[in-house]
């Protein structure tokens, strides 16, 4: 059923992660994400307006009208973007290249990576505001942290 559907609603739940964006993935559909505050997975990595629709709960009422808003043309392209995504939550045995293991391990390299560049940018700023509220600004010692 869901391979014949060009478009498959998702409807958030208690759940924080859910099957059924993937499932609808699979079946080639254009997943419609209906939350207020999901984060899809990989949404730092993969560029989620590109092939799906999202839209608030408040705006339910209004889904036919959203819907009937795409044109064919934007459905295509999102339809051919959510083939080419597929790969991405496909598990593999062994892992493949650019499959959901890589990039579950490429999210937590970024996480990681950001969270460090925030540490970094913290320390920065501090030493920065130091050196400008000494009455003779040492800028050598901004520069021996980094």
């Amino acid at each position: 059923m869901l391979k014949k559907s060009k478009y498959c609603l998702c409807l958030s739940g208690y759940e924080v992660a859910s099957p059924r964006v993937i499932e609808d993935i699979y079946a080639e559909c254009v997943p419609v994400l209906i939350s207020d505050h999901y984060v899809p997975p990989f949404s730092d990595i993969l560029n989620w307006k590109s092939f799906s629709v999202q839209i608030p709960v408040k705006d339910i009422a209004n889904i036919k009208r959203i819907r009937m808003g795409i044109s064919q043309t934007q459905y295509l392209r999102m339809h051919r973007r959510v083939k080419q995504v597929q790969k991405h939550f496909v598990v593999n045995g062994p892992s493949k290249r650019f499959d959901v293991f890589h990039m579950t391990l490429h999210s937590i390299w970024l996480s990681l990576n950001i969270r460090d560049m925030d540490q970094l940018n913290s320390s920065l700023v501090c030493v920065a505001l130091k050196a400008r509220a000494s009455s003779k600004p040492n800028y050598s010692s901004l520069f021996n942290r980094l």
